[in-house]
C-alpha cells in the first residue's frame, strides 16, 4: 500500500508553478484548504488561474491570494462578501468567470470521471450560452460545457488516512469530494490524519484509488 502522507505543506505544494490552473475546495467558508493557501501567499506563486465556489473574503481563504495580487482569473460561481475581488473585477485586474453552482460542480465531476464534456440546461437563454453548443433533448434546450483542466485539487477533510482516503464532514462535502480526482494531482489537508485500516470504510467518501 502507497503511503500518501507527506510532512510538511511545502512538501505537499511542490510542483506548482507561476501561471497553473488551481481547483480549491470550500463552500462559504467551510472546507477551505486555508494551510495549503497560506503557503501558496507565502512561495508568492502568481498568475494562477483558481477554481473554486467562492472567492473567500477579504482577510481568509482565496481574498488571502487576491490581496497580493496572485490570481489572474477566477472561475466561481459566488464572489459577494469580498471587497478587493470586487474591485480588482471592476478596475480590469481579474479575469472572471461566473457560472452557474451546479454547472460548476458538474465540470468538476466530469473531469474526475474522464468524461470530457456534457450537457445542461442551466444558462441557455443567458450569456453563459454564448459561443456553446446547443442541443435539445426531451423537447427542452441544452448547452454543451467542458469538463475542467486543471493542475492541482487542493481539497480540504475532516479525517484521511495515510492510504489517501478521505472523510468529509457537513458543508465541506459540496464541492471538496468532486474536485478529488479531477485534476492532474490531488492535495488533501485533513484535520485529523490516521493509519490506513483506521477509518470505518463505510463513512469513507472518497477512497485511495482516486
Amino acid at each position: 500500500m502507497i503511503n500518501k502522507k507527506v510532512n510538511t505543506v511545502q512538501e505537499a505544494l511542490q510542483g506548482i508553478e507561476n501561471g497553473m490552473t488551481l481547483m480549491l475546495g470550500g463552500f462559504g467558508l467551510c472546507g477551505i484548504p486555508e494551510n495549503s493557501i497560506a503557503e501558496l501567499v507565502q512561495k508568492e506563486t502568481t498568475n494562477l488561474t483558481c477554481i473554486s465556489n467562492n472567492a473567500g473574503v477579504d482577510d481568509f481563504g482565496l481574498g488571502l491570494l487576491l490581496q497580493k495580487k496572485q490570481i489572474k482569473k477566477m472561475i466561481s460561481s459566488y464572489v459577494g462578501e469580498n471587497a478587493e475581488f470586487e474591485r480588482q473585477m471592476l478596475s480590469g485586474e481579474l479575469e472572471v468567470d461566473l457560472i452557474p453552482q451546479g454547472t460548476l460542480a458538474e465540470r468538476c465531476r466530469a473531469a474526475q470521471s474522464g468524461i470530457p464534456a456534457f450537457f445542461t440546461p442551466a444558462g441557455y437563454g443567458t450569456e453563459v450560452a454564448e459561443g456553446k453548443e446547443v442541443r435539445e433533448f426531451n423537447g427542452k434546450m441544452h448547452i454543451m460545457e467542458h469538463a475542467f483542466k486543471a493542475d492541482f485539487a487542493i481539497v480540504k477533510a475532516w479525517k484521511g488516512d495515510t492510504a489517501g482516503n478521505l472523510i468529509f464532514k457537513g458543508t465541506a462535502r459540496n464541492f471538496n469530494p468532486c474536485m478529488c480526482g479531477a485534476a492532474k494531482i490531488t492535495v488533501a489537508e485533513v484535520e485529523e490524519l490516521v493509519e490506513a485500516g483506521t477509518l470505518d470504510p463505510n463513512q469513507i467518501h472518497i477512497s485511495d484509488y482516486l
